[in-house]
Formats: structure tokens, C-alpha cells, sequence
């Protein structure tokens, strides 16, 4: 259900991505939310982008020269169909959109649950490093078998 509500955790969303770096995520991420949030069963991927790009039209913001895959790759990265060479290895449980099986066709839809707990910062986990791309030497040691570090 979208409503008032809903719209105040999209603009919070929207005001950390001036803290955070220029080629961030978080901006598509909103704008997929803001779509997707509201058609449960998906939209086709043309659908998506004529709508995100019709919203920024009216609210005055950049619509980049590369637009359309930025907004793909953070669909990608945040899906849970994603093959995990793409989205550096995010659990399936974090993400926050899916493809329909059911629908022919390019289609993207929203995991309701996760977008909501993402835009609540619930979901703290969204935007850490995972295993697979963390540096090795950044990581503590374990403990060998016989309880000692290396």
C-alpha cells in the first residue's frame, strides 16, 4: 500500500544519497521502490524505466546520460535472481526485487518485505561488503584447530 507514510521513508532514502558517493545505487534503488512498490505483480523492465524517468522529469532531477543501465545494474545487483558474480555475492535474503517466473517477458517486481525493511534501515546488511568481496587481509584471523591464531 503506498501512502504518506511510505513516501517520508522514499525521501529520507532519497537525503542519504548525498552522503553517500556519486556513482551510489541508492538513487535507482529509490526510484525502482518508488515504481515497483506500487504494481505487486511487476512491470515490464520499458514500463519501469519510462516511469522512473517520467518522475524525475517532474521533480527536477538528473536523468545521466547512462541512465537506463544504472538503473539496470542496480536492479541486477539488488535482485534475487542475480547470478552472484553480479551483485558481489549479496545472500538472496537481502535483496529487494525479483522476476516474476509466471510472466513472459522482461518483467521486474518488488519483494515488499525487504524493500519496506531496507527503507526503515532495517536491513543494515544492504550495503556491507559479504564474504566474497571483503579483502582477506582486512578480515581477523581465525582461530587455527588448536585455538590459536596464525
Amino acid at each position: 500500500m503506498y501512502d504518506d507514510q511510505f513516501e517520508n521513508l522514499l525521501q529520507e532514502r532519497e537525503a542519504d544519497c548525498a552522503s553517500e558517493r556519486s556513482r551510489s545505487d541508492i538513487p535507482y534503488l529509490v526510484d525502482l521502490i518508488r515504481v515497483l512498490h506500487t504494481q505487486p505483480a511487476g512491470l515490464r523492465r520499458w514500463s519501469v524505466m519510462r516511469a522512473i524517468r517520467k518522475n524525475r522529469e517532474m521533480n527536477n532531477r538528473p536523468i545521466p546520460q547512462k541512465f537506463e543501465d544504472e538503473v539496470e545494474r542496480a536492479f541486477r545487483k539488488f535482485c534475487v535472481d542475480a547470478d552472484p558474480a553480479r551483485n558481489g555475492g549479496r545472500p538472496p535474503e537481502t535483496a529487494l526485487f525479483f522476476k516474476p517466473k509466471e510472466k513472459a517477458g522482461e518483467v521486474w517486481a518488488i519483494l515488499q518485505t525487504n524493500a519496506e525493511a531496507w527503507l526503515k534501515g532495517d536491513r543494515n546488511d544492504m550495503h556491507q561488503p559479504t564474504p566474497a568481496n571483503v579483502d582477506q587481509r582486512d578480515a581477523p584471523e581465525a582461530p587455527s584447530k588448536y585455538g590459536m591464531t596464525g
